[in-house]
């Protein structure tokens, strides 16, 4: 078997003390690797670059394909970006997997039979970063779902489980309140779980999926979601698990991938030989599982897992009465070495099947639907408006806009933050400056208008004084609201 090359980046603060023990230790094990080594982070971002990763270095991950990254410090201020956000949408690497598995009883967990996998859709919904300050008082960030980020997550998602013979995948959302958007990839989950008879699939709102999977994370297998609650539940399945300094994850896209530890680059523990490497041990495990070396991968993760059977710990597991030993980053990697070999005796051990590795390097797979009628049958226009005042203005407001009635459309009401404030609105409603006005056509609701009529209407609101700050355009989609109601 020939080698493999893979781009590396050491990191910043601990970053390269743990790369270094976790590469010791791929060596040792016998991995076939080629190893491009690239600059990012700090040193990066403080030479100008505000991206923090030079221009060389994305013709590495390009060429590899596949990136072993260790932490980073982004500098405070200054408009550095998110290297990560960065790497993941330019390269589309829209899915993050990050397995959370309890070592119970080496190490401490309420949780001693958890074994979890979170999907999470890697590039869109708020990640998208589109923010807007539209008044004095009011900043807005748009949510933004799409059928086919939704239905690539989603199927890797199932994928995952048909390959690593996972049984369940439950998709957690909240639809009950964000009904298109959330509702989308509910929609989408349903249609895709049909297509797996023999794969479990469920759903749950995503407050009450959190506190049932802090409280019996057993009852899980994989878990899909999009992007933000499963940034912050795969923290917290990592912490209830044992540790988020245990936790490694992939980000796996249609031609490149990305490997690391989910926790930061600690730069308080810098050049202490304290650092515990596992979490990058376990991401460079899935490294070499993507890559196809899954002999080695097998064999240095069970040689780790009798590492942490034998009570070898570094201090941030450590345990009197537990562990046997405390060591340090250089140790922790030495005492695995000596176990290569070696499986766990309580623990479960880890068995890699060859053909498991296709999992990682799916296809996205979503359809190309066809094309729906769509027709304007509407317009919010939304206006920065502000009298002083919290409550009851809003009629006020509203003797305002309906002056600008005409040329085919009327106000059908005012909302304040999602709340209907006029007509037959409560005085006791606290509102701010952020107004939305929805205009619909003189013949009723779900007629078609025209963008000639939503222009001579702007320039109503104009000549009126009133303060436009953005519109959005209410669709029908074959017959169906495109819009929250």
């Amino acid at each position: 078997m020939s080698n493999t090359a893979i781009t590396v980046a050491h990191g910043d603060g601990i970053g390269p003390e743990i790369m270094a023990a976790t590469l010791h230790i791929l060596k040792e094990s016998g991995a076939l690797l080629d190893i491009e080594t690239i600059e990012i982070g700090e040193k990066v971002y403080l030479s100008g670059n505000a991206a923090g990763i030079a221009p060389e270095s994305w013709k590495s991950l390009r060429r590899t394909k596949v990136f072993l990254k260790a932490p980073i410090t982004t500098p405070q201020g200054g408009g550095y970006k998110s290297l990560n956000v960065a790497v993941r949408k330019t390269l589309g690497l829209y899915a993050n997997v990050r397995p959370c598995v309890s070592y119970y009883p080496f190490i401490e967990t309420k949780h001693p039979v958890m074994d979890v996998v979170i999907v999470r859709e890697n590039e869109e919904d708020l990640y998208a970063g589109i923010e807007y300050r539209q008044t004095q008082q009011v900043e807005e960030c748009l949510k933004l779902i799409s059928r086919p980020g939704s239905e690539k997550i989603i199927r890797y998602a199932f994928e995952y489980a048909k390959k690593f013979n996972r049984k369940k995948v439950t998709c957690f959302i909240k639809d009950n309140i964000m009904k298109q958007t959330d509702g989308l990839f509910h929609e989408i989950f349903e249609e895709i779980s049909a297509e797996y008879p023999n794969i479990e699939g469920d759903h749950w709102i995503v407050d009450i999926g959190a506190a049932k999977m802090a409280d019996t994370p057993e009852k899980f297998d994989v878990i899909v979601m999009p992007n933000l609650y499963g940034d912050i539940l795969s923290d917290v399945a990592a912490q209830i698990a044992g540790s988020v300094g245990l936790a490694g994850s992939s980000n796996i896209g249609e031609n490149v991938a990305m490997f690391e530890a989910i926790h930061g680059s600690a730069p308080r523990r810098a050049g202490q030989n304290l650092a515990n490497p596992s979490g990058l041990f376990l991401g460079a495990m899935l490294t070499l599982v993507h890559i196809g070396q899954t002999d080695v991968a097998e064999k240095a993760h069970n040689a780790w897992l009798r590492t942490i059977e034998d009570g070898v710990h570094t201090y941030d597991i450590y345990k009197e009465g537990v562990s046997k030993e405390k060591v340090g980053t250089r140790e922790f990697a030495e005492a695995v070495v000596a176990r290569l070999g070696q499986k766990p005796e309580t623990l479960k051990a880890v068995e890699y099947k060859q053909d498991t590795a296709e999992a990682a390097k799916e296809k996205p797979i979503f359809s190309t639907p066809e094309p729906q009628k769509k027709e304007l049958v509407g317009v919010d226009v939304f206006l920065d408006w502000w009298k002083g005042k919290f409550y009851g203005v809003a009629n006020e407001l509203g003797a305002l806009v309906e002056a600008v009635n005409g040329d085919g459309l009327k106000l059908q009401t005012i909302a304040n933050r999602g709340v209907k404030v006029y007509p037959d609105g409560f005085a006791d409603t606290f509102t701010v400056d952020h107004w939305r006005c929805r205009f619909v056509p003189d013949a009723g609701e779900g007629n078609a208008i025209d963008h000639q009529q939503i222009i001579s209407l702007l320039l109503r609101f104009d000549d009126a004084g009133l303060d436009v700050i953005k519109t959005e355009n209410l669709y029908n989609f074959d017959g169906k609201h495109g819009y929250s109601v």
